[in-house]
């Protein structure tokens, strides 16, 4: 059984762009007088020039939405479109079970925070394929004692 709870969860992302400008410049007079036309010219003499700028944000907060009873023949991109309609989804990821790969009936989307509390007010209860959504802010999860769930380890 898996449980989510604790603290929600609100993911800050740094982004940072990066624009690159290549451009042409006339250059000043002719070639210089020693240029022969074998020898090519030094970038700045043929006028190229390049800037590069640097522009961040510091951060875009999403906010992390847990997503329950999902039907297990739901996918990333009907989970995508069903939230779409309240806003920007930034990701959506479905858990499987680890050893066999198979849908666990649960999973995760982002979200902005203005667009996330838009949708969990709307989807909480919906009916997704006949099922009621769980829809609300995700929890950190909280670290178990050990690695022995219960029996004994089996490898």
């Amino acid at each position: 059984m898996s449980r989510v709870s604790g603290n929600p969860v609100t993911c800050a992302r740094l982004v940072t762009f990066r624009f690159v400008w290549l451009g042409l410049h006339a250059p000043t007079g002719a070639p210089p007088a020693n240029h022969s036309p074998s020898q090519s010219l030094t970038n700045q003499e043929a006028g190229l020039y390049l800037s590069v700028f640097h522009l961040s944000r510091e951060y875009s907060a999403v906010t992390k939405i847990y997503v329950g009873n999902l039907p297990f023949t739901a996918t990333d991109e009907a989970v995508r479109t069903l939230f779409s309609t309240h806003g920007t989804v930034e990701k959506v990821s479905l858990i499987s079970d680890r050893d066999t790969g198979r849908p666990r009936g649960f999973g995760f989307v982002e979200m902005s925070n203005a667009d996330a509390a838009r949708a969990m007010q709307a989807l909480n209860g919906t009916d997704f394929d006949g099922r009621p959504l769980k829809v609300s802010e995700a929890q950190e999860r909280q670290q178990s004692g050990g690695s022995n769930r219960s029996g004994p380890h089996r490898r």
